[in-house]
């Protein structure tokens, strides 16, 4: 495993309903941070939703637009908590980036536990098919390995609510040596109140 990177520099990656944007917010704001979130930066670049861009435009220019954001996000001289879109570990130039740039969190949800969360969700383009189910499986399929690949730490997401994830990145952090230990007190047994995943 490569080295850590220093600072408060967080990286969420995880498949379409992974709870990157709920853990992110609550993450950032426990550690009195700017959580930054690449798609709604995307949104205010390009003056449209996503799934009209991808519509229009094609998912290869989303792409684009995608890793230019990301490396300006990263490159900020700012600690943050960074929530990405599912499909941002597709390329290796964004995979480099978040995992030098910052430390990398991987959100892992089974395709069974996205699919409950997603059932009712008609703004990810991706998932606007027939069969959603069969259509995660297959993204989980080839993406699990690129989150893997990328991530400095994996956290099952499958029952702990928001909370009890927020709490086990900042213990990892602690052990990794990038919080102090009072810091991680002052923070996990704060706002206990249980959330469901599902952005």
């Amino acid at each position: 495993m490569s080295s850590t990177p220093v600072g408060l520099k967080l990286t969420l990656v995880a498949m379409p309903g992974g709870g990157k944007s709920t853990v992110g917010r609550h993450l950032a704001r426990q550690l009195g941070v700017d959580c930054l979130d690449s798609d709604s930066e995307i949104e205010k670049r390009i003056g449209m939703p996503i799934r009209e861009f991808f519509e229009r435009e094609g998912e290869d220019a989303f792409r684009d637009i995608e890793s230019e954001v990301i490396a300006e996000l990263l490159a900020r001289e700012q600690d943050m908590v960074l929530a990405t879109g599912g499909g941002a570990v597709l390329r290796e130039v964004n995979r480099e980036a978040m995992k030098a740039r910052s430390t990398v969190f991987y959100l892992r949800s089974s395709p069974e536990e996205l699919f409950r969360r997603l059932r009712h969700d008609t703004q990810r383009p991706l998932l606007q098919v027939r069969d959603p189910l069969k259509k995660l499986r297959e993204l989980y399929a080839q993406r699990d390995p690129l989150y893997r690949r990328t991530a400095h730490y994996v956290l099952e997401t499958g029952r702990p609510s928001v909370h009890a994830l927020c709490n086990m990145v900042l213990m990892q952090l602690e052990l990794a040596g990038l919080l102090s230990p009072d810091k991680v007190a002052a923070t996990v047994g704060a706002e206990p109140q249980p959330r469901t995943l599902g952005a």
